[in-house]
């Protein structure tokens, strides 16, 4: 067995990386919504609270309407996954279990492991 660290995105530490950014530049929510072209500020809140993040698209714009690296909007943090165990064949399940209570909100578990056959996972996040 190998146990490797495995970088994932904090939701919450980088919708309060968005949230400063946003507020060192200068910018409203409502200035973020314009250029965005979006109906309703919604998707803005949820980023910085942690709810979401943005399409790689909208990290994309977001990066240079902050004038930033999409790396500098990010903030990760670590996982240790084991490799080599017989745990990820015998039960694929509760091994992806343990990768998405890391990953997402523990509400979203259900939503985000839909399909499970052999190794191979189909993901679907909902919002």
């Amino acid at each position: 067995m190998h146990e490797q660290p495995f970088p994932v995105i904090d939701l919450e530490a980088t919708g309060k990386n968005i949230l400063r950014l946003r507020q060192a530049k200068g910018l409203t929510v409502r200035d973020m919504q314009g250029y965005f072209r979006f109906e309703e500020p919604r998707a803005i809140y949820k980023w910085q609270s942690g709810q979401s993040l943005p399409t790689v698209d909208n990290l994309l714009a977001l990066s240079r309407l902050l004038e930033v690296s999409m790396e500098e909007i990010l903030v990760s943090k670590p996982i240790s996954v084991t490799f080599g165990s017989r745990e990820e064949s015998r039960d694929p399940v509760s091994f992806l279990g343990r990768i998405c209570s890391a990953v997402c909100f523990p509400a979203r578990i259900p939503a985000f492991m839909k399909a499970v056959t052999g190794m191979r996972v189909l993901c679907f996040l909902s919002g």
